[in-house]
């Protein structure tokens, strides 16, 4: 078998990694659609594909003053000419500039279904018709006199301008938005008369400021009108390209008969009207908001308009506040100013742009006074040869009648009489006709007229005031036949929406309940009278804390063993039936697993003269105005006491000025002290020392004595019970040893879990497998070193100690309030002392 012949490859290869060959292929596409596709020219404010559109139908003299064409057959032709990317992005760019609700000034004039404020497609390009808008005219009306670069198109068979000789900044009057690899651009519209007068300004005080120019170009002006807030925002775009408005819609209250009417006739720029109507729907359905009727969008022929009907006792202002807030009926406008100068990405403020376009026009003018000075001398140069015809007439006939043919005739011409090859070219070309007098004179008027010209052209050209005479008239001409008022009102600040969530609610009559795991619900009155005497339900081994009824403006305060609360406005509950479990509240806050609900409190009003006390295991008490416990925000847990490592809180309770409180530690040691005994600190402290307990005691539990209490009832951990007199509990100042309760055996001695002060007709509840009532009268009343009584309650059964209501207790008169009146002042002190 034959051997394989080595091929040798002697190739040269140059090594290169590829992340350096996929980093210039990408830097030079990102170059490609930063310049040429997705960024505007600052000189015109156009984008390439814009450009190409308004070249391309001009050049194929598709304009105002003729019929409309089929998009189609324009599209085809910018695409085969001028920009090979796609049917689709060519007609799009189309339909977007015949827009009225996109673009203030539209630059296309398209019959038949060009899209919607609904955000509806436009009908596909073989159904519509387009030509340019007459405004198109003086952006182009330069072309053909050499005023702008023409470069070859995409495939060297045509020309096409870099850029076209507008005649005012068309960036400023109508925006623009893209975004290209890295850069972004979002410029909203202003009014033409206003810009035009901004620019006038600008070329006569080169030097003047931005706010000399917000005198007269007062900012956006959008061509869906509404209401734009925050001058100070328009100042930051208009200094330094960046800035935040806001754009709020046009609406009015009208008060009928039998209801009132929210009626909005403007909305944002850019807003979807059906997305918008859609969404303040869903606020009426889902009753975010109580009062809205109806929702309905009545545009027609005499424009936007959507009606929004409120019932006659809602407050119409509050609800309007809710749809600026809740829905894009008031929108965030961010400028992001971005625009190609020198064939660069640049973030430009007002001045800048001006400057840009002031530039561009003056250059522009001058081009067109050189094109036009060239060919007025031309012109001239051959109206010096016709007159000097006239007067050697007969010998030019003569030479002419025996020459050859036209090019004999001329270089006769040529040689005999001086002439240069132009001007007897066009004495060989001229018609006998014009050799009469009244033919003669018109040349030589012609020609004194064409000198009077160039000379005008070339003081232009020198001058440069007078280019700005020139540019400046030529401005004001576009904006006498082209400017309309403006639609969008300027308002100096932003108003704040400031929405009380509590007029929003629909003040209901309700029963709550809680759980010691952390569930809790808001049941109707209906569903619960339908069930109240059945068990409430809940999870298998929870327990319920309490039920209370109450309003929905009121407040929940939720007290964890880890020493955390819990403000949950009632209206927050989700509603569900009185067996149901209810919602757990991780779905407003974050606990863990280990936290349990100890206490709840409702409050009614946090303006009242009265206290929490809080107490946690270790022996630390503390107490704080209600007051105090009110917050803004509740999607978060609070501190109410600094409770250490290793110790749990016992109990929260409210207390007013005659309570006392009680203690009890597990080793049957109780005391009690008046209230006034405890400090008032804040929310975060960890309080003070409240009794004294042996080395390896805790504190078990503790409760409010209030003046009607008579006795207490003491539990233990197998369930027994023991109800002795309040005076048998040791008093003394805090902090305090106290004194035995319980006669401790030591064989088996009993461990206490808690206290509940008590008068002798009260029910206690007491939860454990099943549900125990006991009467206080139940409770054989015992001496303070009795032993407990024997009980069918489990081990660890807890007393229901229900929900407390904060009652609302006036400042008494003289009574020294500072404490409730300066509670930032506590708050402040626990910040600086810990």
């Amino acid at each position: 078998m034959a051997k394989k012949k080595k091929i040798e490859d002697n190739t040269n290869y140059l090594p290169q990694l590829l992340e350096d060959i996929m980093g210039a292929g990408f830097g030079r596409y990102a170059k490609t659609i930063i310049q040429e596709r997705a960024l505007p020219d600052a000189r015109d404010g156009l984008k390439p594909v814009q450009r190409r559109i308004l070249y391309g139908m001009y050049h194929s003299g598709n304009t105002y003053d003729h019929p409309r064409q089929k998009s189609a057959k324009a599209v085809g032709l910018i695409m085969g000419n001028y920009h090979p990317h796609g049917d689709s992005s060519v007609y799009d760019a189309m339909v977007r500039m015949s827009q009225p609700w996109k673009v203030r000034l539209p630059l296309i004039d398209m019959g038949g279904n060009n899209g919607s404020m609904d955000d509806d497609p436009p009908a596909a390009s073989r159904y519509t018709e387009v030509r340019l808008a007459k405004v198109t005219q003086v952006m182009q009306d330069d072309l053909d006199k050499d005023t702008v670069e023409m470069a070859p198109n995409f495939d060297d068979t045509e020309v096409e301008p870099t850029v076209l000789p507008v005649p005012f900044p068309v960036m400023l009057v109508n925006g623009a938005t893209g975004i290209a690899a890295g850069y972004a651009t979002n410029m909203p519209p202003h009014n033409l008369g206003e810009v035009i007068d901004a620019t006038v300004y600008r070329i006569q005080n080169p030097e003047c400021q931005v706010d000399e120019i917000m005198d007269i170009m007062k900012g956006p002006d959008f061509p869906t009108g509404g209401i734009v807030q925050g001058e100070k925002g328009i100042r930051e775009a208009f200094t330094t390209g960046r800035g935040r408005v806001v754009i709020r819609s046009r609406a009015e209250i009208v008060e009928e008969k039998t209801v009132n009417q929210i009626v909005i006739t403007e909305i944002p720029y850019e807003v979807v009207k059906s997305s918008l109507v859609r969404k303040m729907n869903e606020v009426r359905l889902n009753k975010e908001i109580d009062g809205i009727l109806d929702v309905r969008d009545v545009s027609g022929k005499n424009g936007l308009r959507i009606e929004v009907d409120v019932r006659k006792d809602a407050d119409a202002q509050l609800i309007l506040n809710y749809l600026y807030k809740s829905t894009d009926l008031q929108i965030y406008y961010s400028y992001n100013n971005v625009a190609i100068i020198d064939r660069t990405p640049m973030v430009v403020g007002v001045l800048e742009l001006l400057d840009t376009f002031i530039n561009f026009r003056r250059e522009v003018i001058v081009r067109r006074a050189v094109y036009e000075k060239d060919r007025k001398e031309k012109r001239c140069h051959i109206l010096e040869g016709l007159m000097k015809a006239v007067s050697i007439l007969d010998e030019i006939i003569y030479i002419i009648r025996h020459s050859k043919n036209k090019a004999d005739s001329i270089q006769n011409l040529v040689k005999e009489f001086g002439f240069d090859e132009i001007q007897a070219d066009a004495i060989v070309s001229m018609r006998l006709y014009n050799l009469t007098n009244t033919d003669i004179v018109k040349v030589r008027e012609e020609f004194a007229q064409l000198v009077n010209e160039i000379e005008e052209m070339r003081m232009i050209i020198e001058n440069r005031d007078i280019q700005h005479s020139v540019m400046i008239r030529e401005l004001r001409a576009v904006k006498e036949e082209y400017d309309t008022p403006r639609r969008t009102r300027i308002e100096r600040e932003v108003e704040e929406i400031v929405i009380n969530k509590e007029q929003m609610i629909v003040n209901e009559h309700v029963v709550v309940a809680a759980s010691r795991d952390g569930y809790i619900k808001r049941v109707s009155m209906r569903s619960f009278t339908a069930s109240k005497d059945s068990e409430t339900g809940t999870k298998k081994g929870d327990v319920i804390i309490g039920s209370i009824e109450c309003d929905t403006l009121d407040t929940l305060l939720l007290f964890t063993s880890s020493g955390q609360y819990i403000y949950l406005p009632v209206w927050q509950i989700d509603e569900a039936k009185w067996k149901d479990t209810g919602m757990h509240l991780n779905k407003v806050v974050r606990i863990t697993s280990e936290e349990k609900v100890i206490a709840a409190i409702l409050v009614k009003n946090f303006n009242t003269y009265a206290w929490i006390v809080t107490v946690h295991d270790g022996g630390q008490i503390k107490r704080t105005p209600v007051s105090a416990w009110q917050v803004t925000k509740n999607n978060k847990t609070y501190p109410a006491m600094n409770v250490p490592s290793g110790k749990r809180m016992l109990a929260a309770f409210v207390v007013y000025e005659s309570d006392s409180i009680a203690l009890v530690s597990r080793n049957g040691f109780a005391c009690r002290f008046p209230i006034s005994d405890i400090p008032v600190t804040g929310t975060k402290s960890k309080g003070v020392k409240a009794m004294n307990l042996a080395a390896k005691d805790t504190l078990a539990g503790a409760c409010v004595l209030k003046e009607r209490d008579t006795g207490a009832i003491i539990m233990s951990q197998t369930g027994a019970l023991k109800r002795i007199k309040a005076d048998d509990i040791a008093a003394g100042a805090r902090p305090i040893k106290g004194t035995v309760i319980c006669r401790q055996i030591k064989s088996n001695p009993s461990v206490v879990t808690g206290i509940l002060g008590c008068a002798p007709g009260d029910e206690i509840v007491f939860m454990d497998e099943t549900r125990k009532v006991f009467r206080a009268t139940d409770i054989p009343l015992r001496q303070r070193e009795a032993g407990f009584c024997s009980t069918e309650l489990t081990e660890n059964a807890l007393p229901l100690s229900g929900i407390e209501e904060c009652r609302i207790i006036d400042i008494p008169e003289g009574a020294d309030d500072t404490v409730h009146a300066d509670v930032e002042k506590i708050s402040l002190f626990e910040d600086e002392n810990g």
